[in-house]
């Protein structure tokens, strides 16, 4: 079995959304477009997946046009993802609810194929995010501490 290579992570969507759920998905790509993703230039930030007549699609993700390619595509197309229907069901009934959003967090390669790590999502509040940032930075504190003080003994 192939290893798993991440080639992109959205940082800003653990920072964002507080995700409760995550799941594997494939993607509907043109053959340019997985070799850009292979080169690393595609950008999860500020994407999000959203249903369309029974069928998951993610919008705002981009990648960049592959430069040897004969036809070239829009870059900030939707593209459809491919999930098993019990799983389809599942997350379109989450994205429906009030104040969930499904959020890309990593795009890899498995094999051949493109993946995308899809989370079930609810968006944090600015007072959330400065408690999360001020526990960051204790636990930061309170490691180097440690760690100086080992050093000194």
């Amino acid at each position: 079995m192939k290893q798993n290579k991440i080639l992109i992570t959205n940082k800003k969507a653990n920072f964002d959304y507080e995700i409760s759920e995550t799941i594997e998905a494939g993607l509907v790509l043109n053959s340019s477009e997985i070799k850009s993703i292979r080169e690393n230039r595609a950008n999860l930030t500020g994407s999000y997946a959203y249903p369309i007549k029974g069928e998951l699609w993610i919008h705002n993700m981009h990648i960049a046009p592959y430069s040897f390619a004969s036809n070239p595509t829009d870059p900030m197309r939707s593209r459809k993802l491919l999930l098993h229907r019990k799983e389809l069901k599942k997350f379109i009934s989450a994205s429906e609810q009030n104040g969930s959003t499904l959020v890309p967090l990593k795009m890899y390669i498995v094999g051949h194929y493109a993946k995308v790590l899809i989370g079930i999502g609810k968006g944090r509040k600015n007072y959330d995010k400065r408690n999360l940032i001020k526990t960051r930075d204790q636990e930061r504190e309170a490691r180097s501490a440690l760690k100086r003080k080992s050093e000194t003994s």
